[in-house]
Protein backbone atom coordinates (compact mmCIF):
# COMPACT_ATOMS: atom_id res chain seq x y z
CA UNK A 1 0.00 0.00 0.00
CA UNK A 2 1.21 3.47 -0.64
CA UNK A 3 1.44 6.04 1.77
CA UNK A 4 -0.38 9.21 2.54
CA UNK A 5 1.59 12.39 2.33
CA UNK A 6 1.69 14.51 5.36
CA UNK A 7 0.89 17.96 4.68
CA UNK A 8 4.50 19.36 5.42
CA UNK A 9 5.70 16.93 2.54
CA UNK A 10 2.93 18.56 0.02
CA UNK A 11 4.79 20.34 -2.83
CA UNK A 12 3.59 24.17 -2.47
CA UNK A 13 5.99 25.24 -5.16
CA UNK A 14 3.52 26.80 -7.30
CA UNK A 15 1.57 28.90 -3.94
CA UNK A 16 5.65 29.79 -2.81
CA UNK A 17 6.12 31.86 -5.90
CA UNK A 18 3.17 33.85 -5.66
CA UNK A 19 4.07 34.09 -1.64
CA UNK A 20 7.16 35.22 -3.15
CA UNK A 21 6.09 37.75 -5.75
CA UNK A 22 4.37 39.68 -3.40
CA UNK A 23 7.33 39.61 -0.99
CA UNK A 24 9.59 41.04 -3.70
CA UNK A 25 6.65 44.00 -4.51
CA UNK A 26 6.64 44.79 -0.72
CA UNK A 27 10.28 44.94 -0.04
CA UNK A 28 10.07 41.88 2.32
CA UNK A 29 7.62 40.62 4.60
CA UNK A 30 4.32 42.01 3.60
CA UNK A 31 1.12 42.95 6.06
CA UNK A 32 -0.89 40.49 5.20
CA UNK A 33 -4.60 41.30 6.45
CA UNK A 34 -6.90 38.69 5.71
CA UNK A 35 -6.28 34.85 4.12
CA UNK A 36 -9.71 33.61 2.80
CA UNK A 37 -9.00 29.15 2.12
CA UNK A 38 -11.97 26.46 1.64
CA UNK A 39 -12.07 23.54 3.37
CA UNK A 40 -13.16 21.89 0.19
CA UNK A 41 -10.85 22.73 -2.91
CA UNK A 42 -12.62 22.66 -6.55
CA UNK A 43 -10.32 19.45 -7.50
CA UNK A 44 -11.83 17.34 -4.67
CA UNK A 45 -15.41 17.99 -5.58
CA UNK A 46 -15.74 21.67 -3.73
CA UNK A 47 -17.81 24.37 -5.13
CA UNK A 48 -14.64 27.23 -5.24
CA UNK A 49 -12.13 27.06 -7.92
CA UNK A 50 -9.92 29.16 -5.70
CA UNK A 51 -8.04 27.49 -2.85
CA UNK A 52 -7.18 30.92 -1.58
CA UNK A 53 -7.19 34.50 -1.96
CA UNK A 54 -5.11 36.45 0.22
CA UNK A 55 -4.94 40.23 1.38
CA UNK A 56 -2.42 42.55 1.77
CA UNK A 57 -2.26 45.63 3.38
CA UNK A 58 -1.13 47.96 -0.17
CA UNK A 59 -1.52 51.76 2.14
CA UNK A 60 -4.33 53.24 0.59
CA UNK A 61 -5.98 50.11 -0.67
CA UNK A 62 -6.85 46.95 -0.17
CA UNK A 63 -4.34 44.39 -2.28
CA UNK A 64 -6.24 41.13 -3.12
CA UNK A 65 -4.08 38.34 -4.62
CA UNK A 66 -5.84 34.64 -5.94
CA UNK A 67 -4.39 31.27 -5.19
CA UNK A 68 -5.71 28.47 -7.33
CA UNK A 69 -5.88 29.97 -11.30
CA UNK A 70 -2.20 28.79 -11.69
CA UNK A 71 -0.72 25.47 -10.38
CA UNK A 72 -0.53 25.76 -6.69
CA UNK A 73 1.16 22.42 -6.03
CA UNK A 74 2.93 19.99 -8.74
CA UNK A 75 2.84 20.17 -12.11
CA UNK A 76 -0.30 18.75 -13.55
CA UNK A 77 -1.06 20.07 -17.09
CA UNK A 78 0.88 18.70 -20.15
CA UNK A 79 1.01 22.72 -21.28
CA UNK A 80 5.40 23.00 -20.10
CA UNK A 81 4.94 26.78 -20.99
CA UNK A 82 2.37 27.62 -18.93
CA UNK A 83 1.26 27.23 -15.01
CA UNK A 84 -2.76 25.73 -14.72
CA UNK A 85 -4.46 28.73 -16.73
CA UNK A 86 -1.20 31.05 -16.64
CA UNK A 87 -3.07 33.67 -14.01
CA UNK A 88 -4.23 34.96 -10.60
CA UNK A 89 -6.62 37.67 -10.74
CA UNK A 90 -5.79 40.78 -8.30
CA UNK A 91 -7.59 43.57 -7.31
CA UNK A 92 -6.92 46.81 -5.45
CA UNK A 93 -9.76 47.90 -3.46
CA UNK A 94 -9.61 51.69 -2.06
CA UNK A 95 -9.55 52.04 1.76
CA UNK A 96 -11.64 55.05 2.34
CA UNK A 97 -14.66 53.52 0.03
CA UNK A 98 -15.40 50.86 2.72
CA UNK A 99 -17.05 51.45 5.45
CA UNK A 100 -17.44 47.32 6.91
CA UNK A 101 -14.18 46.38 6.69
CA UNK A 102 -14.88 42.55 6.92
CA UNK A 103 -18.27 42.78 4.76
CA UNK A 104 -16.73 44.08 1.82
CA UNK A 105 -13.54 41.88 1.63
CA UNK A 106 -15.94 38.74 2.24
CA UNK A 107 -17.78 40.22 -0.69
CA UNK A 108 -14.72 40.69 -3.07
CA UNK A 109 -13.40 37.35 -2.43
CA UNK A 110 -16.71 36.36 -3.36
CA UNK A 111 -16.48 38.05 -7.01
CA UNK A 112 -12.90 36.65 -7.65
CA UNK A 113 -14.46 33.17 -6.56
CA UNK A 114 -17.44 33.63 -9.27
CA UNK A 115 -14.34 34.98 -12.03
CA UNK A 116 -12.48 31.82 -11.68
CA UNK A 117 -15.18 30.12 -11.67
CA UNK A 118 -16.24 31.09 -15.34
CA UNK A 119 -12.33 30.22 -16.18
CA UNK A 120 -12.83 26.28 -14.55
CA UNK A 121 -16.26 25.64 -16.22
CA UNK A 122 -15.46 27.46 -19.36
CA UNK A 123 -11.91 27.53 -20.25
CA UNK A 124 -12.14 31.12 -20.44
CA UNK A 125 -8.54 32.63 -19.81
CA UNK A 126 -8.64 36.58 -18.55
CA UNK A 127 -5.73 38.95 -19.47
CA UNK A 128 -5.02 42.52 -19.62
CA UNK A 129 -6.92 45.00 -21.73
CA UNK A 130 -10.37 43.57 -21.63
CA UNK A 131 -13.61 44.22 -19.81
CA UNK A 132 -16.19 42.00 -17.73
CA UNK A 133 -19.66 43.31 -18.71
CA UNK A 134 -22.04 41.64 -15.84
CA UNK A 135 -25.22 43.60 -17.48
CA UNK A 136 -26.39 44.11 -13.20
CA UNK A 137 -27.33 47.38 -12.60
CA UNK A 138 -26.94 46.93 -8.85
CA UNK A 139 -23.97 48.00 -7.20
CA UNK A 140 -21.28 44.93 -6.34
CA UNK A 141 -20.20 46.29 -2.98
CA UNK A 142 -21.71 44.14 -0.33
CA UNK A 143 -24.52 46.86 0.32
CA UNK A 144 -25.17 46.95 -3.55
CA UNK A 145 -24.89 50.73 -3.54
CA UNK A 146 -22.05 51.59 -5.85
CA UNK A 147 -22.33 52.48 -9.06
CA UNK A 148 -19.43 49.44 -9.72
CA UNK A 149 -20.99 46.55 -11.75
CA UNK A 150 -17.68 45.04 -13.52
CA UNK A 151 -14.58 45.39 -14.49
CA UNK A 152 -11.86 46.54 -16.59
CA UNK A 153 -8.24 44.61 -16.11
CA UNK A 154 -4.60 45.29 -16.55
CA UNK A 155 -1.45 43.45 -15.72
CA UNK A 156 -1.16 44.20 -12.06
CA UNK A 157 2.26 45.42 -11.07
CA UNK A 158 3.23 41.87 -9.56
CA UNK A 159 3.91 41.73 -13.66
CA UNK A 160 4.70 38.40 -15.03
CA UNK A 161 6.72 35.54 -13.43
CA UNK A 162 8.11 31.71 -13.81
CA UNK A 163 7.22 29.32 -11.54
CA UNK A 164 8.28 25.67 -11.35
CA UNK A 165 5.12 24.63 -12.57
CA UNK A 166 5.36 27.66 -15.96
CA UNK A 167 4.36 31.46 -16.35
CA UNK A 168 1.94 32.93 -14.51
CA UNK A 169 0.98 36.95 -15.02
CA UNK A 170 -0.71 38.85 -12.25
CA UNK A 171 -4.34 40.23 -14.08
CA UNK A 172 -5.68 42.88 -12.27
CA UNK A 173 -9.59 43.80 -12.27
CA UNK A 174 -10.49 47.02 -12.05
CA UNK A 175 -13.85 48.26 -10.82
CA UNK A 176 -16.42 50.00 -13.91
CA UNK A 177 -20.14 51.11 -13.64
CA UNK A 178 -22.74 49.98 -16.03
CA UNK A 179 -22.29 53.33 -18.28
CA UNK A 180 -18.72 52.89 -19.04
CA UNK A 181 -19.01 49.02 -19.67
CA UNK A 182 -21.72 49.72 -21.95
CA UNK A 183 -18.99 52.29 -24.09
CA UNK A 184 -16.71 49.45 -24.35
CA UNK A 185 -19.64 46.83 -25.33
CA UNK A 186 -20.54 49.40 -28.12
CA UNK A 187 -17.13 49.97 -29.22
CA UNK A 188 -17.52 53.33 -28.62
CA UNK A 189 -14.07 53.81 -26.17
CA UNK A 190 -11.13 50.99 -25.64
CA UNK A 191 -10.35 49.89 -22.28
CA UNK A 192 -6.96 51.89 -22.65
CA UNK A 193 -8.98 54.85 -23.31
CA UNK A 194 -11.35 54.26 -20.32
CA UNK A 195 -8.27 53.35 -18.15
CA UNK A 196 -6.82 56.74 -18.88
CA UNK A 197 -10.32 58.35 -17.92
CA UNK A 198 -10.79 56.75 -14.59
CA UNK A 199 -7.66 57.51 -13.80
CA UNK A 200 -7.23 54.82 -11.31
CA UNK A 201 -6.34 51.45 -11.05
CA UNK A 202 -7.78 50.90 -7.82
CA UNK A 203 -11.39 49.92 -6.88
CA UNK A 204 -13.32 52.48 -5.66
CA UNK A 205 -16.63 51.41 -4.86
CA UNK A 206 -17.19 55.73 -3.66
CA UNK A 207 -16.48 56.94 -7.25
CA UNK A 208 -19.18 57.91 -9.91
CA UNK A 209 -18.96 57.37 -13.40
CA UNK A 210 -16.61 59.20 -15.82
CA UNK A 211 -18.82 58.51 -18.54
Amino acid sequence: MGEFKKKDDVNMQGWKAIEEAVEKLYGGEPIQIEHYGVLMPWRLGGNDPLDGISIFDGGEYYHFVTFGLSELYEKETKDPDYSGFGFEFTVKLKKSCVEDEEGELRCMAGILQALARISYKEGDIFAPNEYIYTGQTAGMDAGQKSAITGFITKEDELGEIMTPNGKLQFVQVIGATDAELKMLVDKKMTVAELAEKIGTDLTDYGRKSVI
